[in-house]
């Protein structure tokens, strides 16, 4: 008995003609025996889920830094939401539930500690730049080591929407767009929740029109979201929200930059954690030896340069990894006889 066939088989039968089907996957970078229970974008799904940088998104900052708070999202729970979001949306538009969460899942996988504020540290770092989205490829493609192997060797569908879940980029599939507009979703409801609850806003601070048209409450805001790009997208070749509730939408995620993600109380923080970064990567720029071998060991396979390795190893790092680490290496410990 197959049942992956059997899955397959029902995909045919009941999604839309938009869908990506399992069995039409491109492929994979490196050719494997398929398996004979789950589909391609199940068993994608499965090995981030299993994947120790998939773990270590839950000690990793959302917007508020290494909070104490333990109702606070983290860069886990915020994957986990926009998987959700996804979902949902996925199965009312009769898209590839599968490959729309394995998709979710790993687009965050590459995002630094400290979350856009160490994005944007060593962005400035690096020669060449740094986004979070390479880098999320970067992980699944060659950086997630286990059992001497290199890399999660993940379909190219799951790969194009990792790499397409932001800014400009366009995704290939429809279900790699959900993911996209399932992002933008996520974060500004949540990071009003969590403002809100770190008194940087009050419900009454956000725009009026913005609530009126979208919803008073958390729950009616993504709900009036996930109706209006369906009834905008159903049975179409796109996704997409109308004219109007994407207008609110952005209103209110610019409202967002000015009054949390730029505010002054919250960049003060910022500020520090940029400096613990900077100060790690010019360390290991002039100590390149004290990097752990386990991670330079990734490289023996793949002609990269010092400040690329260095990179990769601290956006790895999780918030509370890097503040031990900076104490560890610059702050003097309280001497002890024994």
């Amino acid at each position: 008995m197959n049942i992956r066939l059997e899955i397959e088989k029902r995909e045919e039968m009941s999604l839309s003609k938009y869908a990506t089907l399992s069995k039409n996957s491109k492929g994979r970078l490196i050719e494997e025996k398929k398996c004979d229970v789950r589909t391609e974008f199940q068993r994608d799904r499965d090995r981030i889920l299993h994947s120790k940088a998939f773990r270590r998104l839950k000690h990793k900052t959302q917007v508020f830094i290494a909070p104490e708070g333990d109702h606070y999202r983290t860069r886990l729970t915020h994957t986990l939401e926009v998987a959700q979001i996804s979902r949902t949306l996925a199965r009312a538009l009769k898209l590839n539930e599968d490959l729309v969460e394995a998709i979710s899942l790993g687009h965050d996988l590459g995002h630094t500690p400290f979350g856009h504020t160490g994005e944007d540290i060593l962005n400035e770092l690096h020669p060449n730049g740094f986004k979070h989205n390479e880098q999320s490829l970067k992980v699944v493609d060659y950086l997630e080591h286990s059992n001497g192997k290199n890399g999660l060797n993940l379909t190219y569908e799951v790969r194009d929407g990792i790499l397409n879940h932001n800014g400009d980029n366009k995704p290939e599939t429809l279900e790699g767009c959900i993911v996209k507009l399932s992002d933008r979703i996520a974060y500004i409801n949540h990071d009003i929740d969590d403002a809100i609850r770190a008194n940087i806003i009050r419900v009454e601070d956000l725009p009026k029109d913005c609530i009126e048209h979208l919803g008073f409450t958390h729950g009616e805001r993504i709900n009036t979201m996930i109706r209006d790009i369906i009834e905008n997208s159903f049975e179409k070749g796109y996704i997409s929200m109308s004219d109007e509730i994407g207008f609110y939408t952005n209103k209110l995620r610019d409202f967002m930059f000015e009054r949390v993600y730029l505010n002054k109380k919250v960049k003060s923080e910022t500020d520090k954690a940029k400096f613990i970064i900077e100060q790690l990567f010019i360390y290991y720029m002039e100590n390149f030896d004290r990097l752990p071998e386990e991670h330079k060991e990734i490289y023996n396979k793949y002609d990269v340069k010092k400040e690329d390795i260095i990179c990769d190893y601290i956006a790895g790092m999780t918030d509370r990894f890097v503040i031990n680490l900076f104490k560890d290496i610059f702050v003097p410990k309280t001497w002890k006889k024994y």
